[in-house]
């Protein structure tokens, strides 16, 4: 049974993975597995950028906006540095690619930060005023800083 990847995609996933541990190669849907597989891909790296994002917005919060700090603010800065390590750890590549995800997932940043805030997000730092290290480490939390 070849399942159409348009009409059903739950099972055409079925029928492939059957057909790969069948070792039926010839038979599997080569095409839409890759595009499949390059999507998944995409999708860790999209997960990084967002988990980041958000991380880098409450550093913001809590250095732009001290006399409003919270609880969960901290709390939310502590699930998204265990969610970035769980992703790196599920896939270790992602290590190398932290460097210019941090930079892209600031410039997302700033625009939550204003919407969160009321700050204008040129009044943030153009760049990241964070280095890697900072963000990741579980003790950081940046000092507080007027507008």
């Amino acid at each position: 049974m070849n399942v159409a990847y348009e009409q059903d995609f739950y099972s055409w996933t079925n029928n492939n993975v059957e057909l790969l541990r069948e070792g039926k190669l010839s038979e599997i849907d080569r095409i839409n597995i890759a595009e499949e597989l390059e999507a998944m891909g995409k999708s860790q790296q999209h997960a990084l950028v967002s988990r980041l994002a958000v991380l880098l917005m409450h550093l913001l919060k809590w250095q732009y906006q001290p006399e409003k700090c919270s609880r969960s603010w901290e709390l939310t800065i502590i699930e998204q540095r265990h969610e970035i390590f769980e992703l790196i750890e599920d896939s270790p590549s992602l290590k190398h690619t932290l460097e210019e995800k941090l930079a892209k997932a600031y410039q997302k940043s700033l625009i939550k930060a204003e919407r969160e805030t009321g700050i204008r997000y040129t009044k943030f730092p153009h760049s990241c005023p964070y280095t890697l290290e900072e963000v990741l480490d579980k003790q950081f939390y940046p000092e507080k800083s007027d507008v």
